[in-house]
């Protein structure tokens, strides 16, 4: 285990190490005893003293361009980030190429001080997976999981290097002020899709009628309700592709409505609270809520584009389920939790790359509960 970075802050003093499963890990030493920093502190997984509040995420990286959006992630000094995919693009089924790729991204002096600020967890897209919307037929996907779990760093002795897909989940904290995340792999295993017009697949795609074609496959199905069954008071359920959008024609899960609906009614069924959803894909920003059945308001708050988004006005996708929207510029995302209130409060954020905020929905920990709408 070796250290590789720490900060003082808040009376707390943050140590990052090099872990078992090769991802960094967050730990956190209370100066004079002090626990429980609400909205400013840190915390380290399984520390029951100090919970994790501040959790940094994006998508859409381009390791060819300049990605100055690191800086002021940092500066909001989170516990964690969370990539949800295109975290490099790279259109290759060549291993070797694939990893100049990498190399390109981990030359970058922003991302390299991220990873000596916090803990970093990663899902990946179609365009670090192998190609524009591929999918489980993807003929070099195994290759594309051993150089992915690489380049986090991830121990050769990992679980996650003798499964399939790269789906995982981490637990941050103690019971009362527990931080779920639930990471999905929404590549490996998924099946074809239906385009608008067969013959022209630039005509966008259509809910699938195919109840056999699957998003997850059965392996990580079953583990997810596994996963949604266990003790937390916040999840975070991450998502490359949207799940509550379903009017645009590019992907989503709504292009499979079949399994959109099984995800809605597992949660329902396992009864998961707090559970929020985070997607990246679209290059653009936007905070979509519905209700999807699970007994509370369903958030899938979208961040796309760490510097990739259109910096000209764009006008927004269709998307009836949209409460706020961002379409223009480079951005990132944060969950902020103030613990120290009766009843937490959590924001959901969208921040620019000069720190202001873009969107923002405040919401009680209360309102992310089943029974608070009929169901």
């Amino acid at each position: 285990m070796d250290v590789i970075g720490y900060s003082v802050g808040n009376r707390v003093i943050r140590v990052v190490v090099r872990g078992v499963w090769g991802v960094a890990c967050l730990f956190g030493i209370a100066i004079g005893a002090v626990s429980g920093c609400g909205d400013s502190g840190a915390g380290m997984a399984g520390d029951p003293e100090l919970p994790i509040s501040r959790i940094a995420f994006g998508s859409c990286a381009k390791q060819d361009r300049p990605q100055p959006i690191w800086d002021t992630v940092i500066a909001t000094k989170p516990d964690l980030f969370l990539f949800l995919g295109d975290n490099i693009y790279c259109v290759t089924q060549d291993e070797e190429v694939r990893a100049r790729e990498y190399a390109k991204f981990e030359a970058i002096g922003g991302f390299r001080r991220l990873k000596k600020t916090c803990p970093i967890l990663a899902t990946w897209d179609d365009n670090d997976f192998g190609g524009p919307d591929a999918g489980g037929d993807y003929p070099a996907k195994t290759g594309s999981q051993k150089a992915f779990l690489d380049f986090f760093r991830v121990a050769e002795n990992s679980p996650l290097r003798k499964q399939e897909g790269i789906y995982r989940a981490e637990t941050f904290g103690p019971k009362g002020r527990r931080v779920q995340i639930i990471l999905l792999d929404t590549r490996y295993f998924r099946g074809p899709l239906t385009y608008k017009n067969p013959e022209s697949p630039k005509s966008g795609y259509a809910p699938g009628s195919d109840t056999s074609v699957t998003m997850l496959g059965e392996a990580q199905w079953k583990w997810l309700g596994k996963q949604l069954k266990e003790p937390a008071d916040v999840r975070l359920l991450v998502s490359s592709i949207q799940v509550i959008a379903e009017d645009h024609g590019f992907e989503k899960w709504a292009n499979l409505p079949h399994e959109r609906q099984r995800l809605f009614d597992l949660i329902k069924r396992t009864g998961a609270s707090g559970l929020i959803v985070l997607s990246g894909d679209r290059h653009f920003a936007e905070l979509s809520e519905m209700d999807a059945g699970v007994g509370y308001p369903l958030y899938d708050l979208t961040a796309s584009g760490l510097n990739s988004a259109r910096m000209n006005v764009r006008l927004p996708e269709v998307n009836r389920h949209r409460v706020s929207t961002a379409t223009r510029g480079h951005h990132f995302g944060m969950i902020v939790i103030d613990w120290g209130r009766s009843d937490p409060e959590i924001r959901l954020q969208i921040l620019d790359i000069e720190g202001d905020i873009l969107i923002q929905r405040k919401i009680s920990l209360s309102d992310l509960k089943p029974g608070v709408w009929p169901s």
